[in-house]
């Protein structure tokens, strides 16, 4: 509340970014500095491709425990906090590990560390914003790419060399928290060199390590500011209802981002191969069709930063999906020109920028998010960037003559605008609380139309009865006039007709009649008329 809130929250967002961009480079680092790894501990690069495995392993685990942990700490910045410690901690014992099964435990370690960190990140900075989460999320996941683009360029200068080989790995790289794997054909048969034996590459990973010290810091001191303020930032954007089809809803995300994660990471993965063997490239030609789909994919999440602010999440990522249609189209079936080839490629790797930061936003705004919620999305996301890539090398060695990598990429796209619409519809679905709502005030609306019609006839009722009253009073006092007038033209003496009317006015005024003065009639008339009144 107040600057000092608007002050946090920006605090907030900054270390996020920071802490993304440690993540990207923590996790791109990998690739150039495979063989050296390798050498660390007396073993050829093919036979040490498991710690890839416990690496993406420990991400799944971590995604579901942090998760958990969300639930139940109202701390978020403490465990984002801790888990970088852990990610520090892996890092800094890396280049001294010798043997494969600790590298292996490390690896599962540090990957357990930034599934929590992918996981509250983003749901800290859903509470941290709310419905303005938009940009945020852009920016989050522009600063993991940003840092995965400067790991390869770190690793080089601490390794002093220029070996494409190396920096081969980084491309690998997806935007999400998993792995980056190098192609087969790049560590199948690679043995490790001696002259990588000499240490130069720990540097990379004690200068990574000691950034995210630093970040994690940063962490703890925002803990102790929002502990002060009494950490309400969860609550300043808690929502009193859930989507009525919460959980299928989250399940269909899952499943979305398990279709739009793989097909990324796929196509990224197998595009070089795939310019090599269909398209008869160059080698060098290849590399550049490979950097153009990263390229874009960079540059298009960064604008994604300024476009979240002028387009809701919805239109986004329906601009994505489109996009991601009509290119993988052309690549499935007019991939063989050229122009088709590059083009296709550039408007691809623009369209998948935008979608998991736009899904979670999204989703936001209907069905609150919280930590259990956001972790199945980061395993969704890590299930489709093992299990599809998998599938698809398979089925391209067992199809070689036939471009696999295109037909997938254009067969998961057909699938997320299937989805899509599918996931709009639930997310839209009235509560039964909404319709009890509206329930409700029908009904009071009919009750207090009812009762205006009441009090209408009732005032109407009121009025004809005044009128009748009126209308009696005034007839009662004519007569009462005329009768006074009457007697007023009578001789004042003792007559027969004065005896007979004096009975008759004493009952009617209460009162005898008085002669002297005023007339009888004109005073038992103001009499009446004032007792009417």
């Amino acid at each position: 509340r107040g600057a000092d809130g608007a002050a946090l929250r920006w605090c907030i967002s900054g270390a996020l970014c920071a802490s993304f961009l440690g993540l990207g480079m923590s996790i791109a680092v990998l690739g150039p500095t495979f063989p050296n790894l390798a050498a660390n501990v007396g073993k050829n690069v093919s036979d040490i491709f498991y710690i890839f495995v416990g690496r993406s392993l420990g991400c799944l685990g971590g995604s579901m425990v942090g998760g958990v942990l969300l639930d139940y700490m109202n701390a978020p910045t403490l465990l984002l906090a801790l888990s970088m410690l852990g990610t520090t901690a892996g890092l800094y014992a890396i280049p001294w590990c010798k043997e494969s099964l600790l590298l292996t435990i490390l690896m599962s370690v540090i990957g357990g560390s930034m599934g929590i960190l992918d996981t509250g990140g983003n749901v800290l900075a859903l509470n941290t914003w709310g419905s303005e989460a938009g940009p945020h999320l852009q920016a989050l996941h522009f600063s993991f790419a940003a840092g995965a683009f400067l790991a390869p360029i770190l690793a080089k200068i601490a390794l002093g060399g220029s070996d494409s080989q190396e920096l081969a790995g980084a491309e690998k790289t997806n935007q999400s928290v998993l792995m980056a794997v190098p192609t087969a054909s790049a560590t199948s048969t690679t043995p490790a060199q001696k002259d990588h034996q000499d240490g130069d590459f720990l540097w990379s990973y004690i200068i990574i390590g000691t950034y995210i010290l630093f970040i994690s810091i940063i962490f703890f001191v925002l803990y102790s500011k929002s502990s002060s303020a009494g950490d309400k930032s969860k609550a300043s954007v808690q929502k009193d209802r859930r989507a009525k089809y919460h959980w299928p809803l989250v399940g269909l995300l899952f499943v979305f981002f398990l279709f739009y994660v793989g097909t990324e990471v796929t196509y990224g993965s197998y595009i070089f191969t795939y310019a090599v063997e269909f398209a008869k490239m160059t080698e060098s030609e290849a590399a550049a069709l490979n950097s153009v789909f990263w390229g874009t994919f960079a540059v298009c999440r960064g604008a994604a930063i300024f476009g979240a602010v002028l387009l809701s999440p919805a239109t986004m990522i329906i601009i994505s999906l489109l996009s991601s249609a009509a290119s993988s189209l052309a690549l499935a079936f007019f991939a063989h020109y050229r122009a088709s080839l590059w083009v296709g490629t550039a408007v691809y790797g623009a369209s998948m920028a935008t979608i998991f930061p736009s899904g979670i936003a999204w989703i936001e705004q209907y069905t609150v998010i919280e930590g259990k919620s956001a972790s199945l999305f980061v395993v969704g996301a890590a299930l489709g960037e093992m299990c599809i890539p998998a599938v698809v090398g398979y089925l391209q060695g067992k199809f070689s003559h036939i471009p696999v990598v295109m037909y997938t990429a254009f067969a998961a796209s057909v699938v997320t605008i299937l989805l899509f619409p599918v996931m709009y519809k639930l997310a839209n679905a009235p509560q039964e609380n909404d319709l009890k709502e509206e329930r409700d005030s029908e009904t009071q609306k009919a009750l207090l139309s009812n009762s205006r019609l009441t009090e209408d006839e009732e005032d109407e009722e009121d009025v004809r009865e005044w009128n009748n009253a009126d209308f009696e009073v005034i007839e009662m006092n004519n007569k009462l006039k005329n009768s006074g007038m009457d007697t007023s033209c009578r001789i004042p003496g003792d007559s027969p007709v004065e005896a007979s009317l004096q009975p008759h006015l004493v009952n009617v005024s209460g009162n005898p009649p008085v002669v002297a003065g005023d007339s009888p009639g004109r005073q038992n008339g103001n009499v009446d008329w004032e007792k009417s009144e």
